[in-house]
């Protein structure tokens, strides 16, 4: 049966690598492997528990006799939640954080945005989309801001061509701005939940490799763009009609949203609650903020109508089903003990972090980001703050950059703009795998 659950996740892992070819969608994959796993392992919960969990489950049992239905109901309330809650902490996390992206930008919270960007130099309109997403991505989740701001460029510039690169140097300065901070990405966040890493001791350790990753590519993209680059003026704050904020309004919108965001890892040491209560906690504030600012409008129609792109809906619900899935996939398998086992074999093969880091960025390249992290995360046991956390973090991370396929975001690029892959290496991903290659010497070096 073990063998069995392994294959199973094997397979929707080449289904996952292969989802730009293949068109299934690795959320359903996901949420199959998981599923699936969990009724397997079921199936023969006596030898799983009697091998893995075999004290407490005496304890449990408190002298009575162990049954199919003991066994059972032992596995459903102290094995499979465990793993169910800590995919409910990251997917709760991300629910909280898209839910203020939205209420921010349908605010007009970043017209600023659109101001910024009337320009008709290459270089200007690169280093400004660019940089706010980086910004952007490091407070808010990657995903919702790579989707965000591909719209915005995609209505402004009119050059298809001139849109790929721009698109291209948006999808990396995503990835690498999700991955300097433990709120940026689920890959960070699923560390941060495991109390794998603390949040201030994550980004200095990243901060510049992150950097050079993300500025050396973008320099060099930038260099093959025209001075002059195609735009359209047109009348677009990205927002939706429901608004007649003044500009303060939205100022303090922004600050209760961001700025709550950034009182998050204060509100965890603090409290040591989950980080998810503390999004909730600013989700709530900014709600209530949104509807105090709005109360005019609360009986119009126009509270009613959908305010964002149907991509930007559809991308975050299949991120929320796609980490579920893969977390729970993956739990399953641990508790079967073959992690256990390939991390007592591995030990006397793979004696070096690094290589493992190395070895999960190759593998991140073709598979999304967030499975290879989970899963190269469960064949360690090092202590907190353990440099392997995180460099399997930022070889992830900057693996998706490689062939853009690597991460959901560079995905939704693919689709958005019918970008090949072979198009995106030839003119990009070769760049940013030296500049890479070059964040993971200053990370060593450090």
């Amino acid at each position: 049966m073990t063998l069995i659950i392994i294959t199973i996740l094997l397979l929707c892992y080449v289904l996952i690598a292969t989802e730009n070819v293949t068109n299934v969608n690795k959320a359903a994959v996901a949420i199959f492997a998981g599923a699936v796993g969990w009724v397997l392992y079921i199936c023969y919960g006596t030898d799983y528990v009697m091998s893995q969990h075999p004290t407490e489950y005496f304890d449990f049992l408190n002298g009575a006799s162990p049954t199919s239905r003991a066994v059972k109901e032992y596995i459903a309330g102290n094995v499979f939640l465990t793993y169910v809650g800590r995919a409910s902490e990251v997917v709760t996390f991300l629910l909280a954080t898209m839910a203020i992206v939205e209420i921010l930008n349908n605010n007009g919270c970043f017209d600023f945005i659109t101001q910024l960007l009337k320009t008709r130099s290459s270089q200007k309109m690169l280093w400004v989309l660019t940089g706010v997403t980086f910004l952007l991505s490091a407070n808010l989740d990657n995903l919702t801001v790579t989707i965000m701001m591909l719209t915005m460029m995609h209505k402004v510039i009119s050059n298809r061509r001139q849109r790929m690169i721009f698109g291209s140097a948006i999808v990396i300065a995503a990835n690498m701005g999700g991955a300097l901070t433990v709120i940026g990405d689920p890959t960070g966040l699923v560390l941060w939940n495991m109390s794998k890493v603390t949040a201030t001791h994550f980004s200095m350790s990243l901060l510049i490799p992150c950097l050079i990753a993300c500025v050396v590519p973008i320099w060099w993209i930038g260099r093959k763009l025209p001075e002059r680059c195609d735009t359209e003026w047109i009348t677009m704050p990205y927002r939706g009609d429901d608004t007649r904020l003044n500009v303060w309004q939205r100022l303090v919108m922004l600050f209760v949203g961001i700025g709550g965001l950034w009182f998050i890892p204060t509100f965890h040491n603090i409290t040591r609650l989950s980080p998810f209560v503390g999004a909730l906690c600013v989700l709530a504030v900014l709600w209530i903020v949104n509807e105090i600012f709005n109360h005019r409008l609360m009986n119009s129609e126009q509270m009613m109508r959908s305010h964002v792109p149907g991509i930007f809906q559809y991308g975050v619900v299949q991120m929320m089903l796609f980490v579920m899935g893969m977390m729970l996939a993956i739990g399953v398998v641990q508790e079967t003990g073959v992690t256990g086992w390939l991390m007592a074999k591995g030990g006397a093969y793979v004696e070096s972090v690094w290589l493992m880091g190395i070895l999960s960025g190759i593998v991140s390249t073709v598979l999304d980001n967030f499975a290879t992290a989970v899963s190269f995360f469960a064949l360690s046991d090092a202590p907190t703050n353990d440099c392997c956390w995180m460099m399997i973090a930022y070889c992830t991370a900057v693996g998706g950059n490689i062939l853009c396929v690597g991460s959901m975001g560079g995905l939704a690029f693919i689709k958005m703009e019918r970008v090949h892959i072979g198009w995106y290496f030839r003119h990009v991903g070769w760049m940013s795998l030296i500049a890479s290659l070059l964040g993971l010497a200053v990370f060593i070096i450090l």
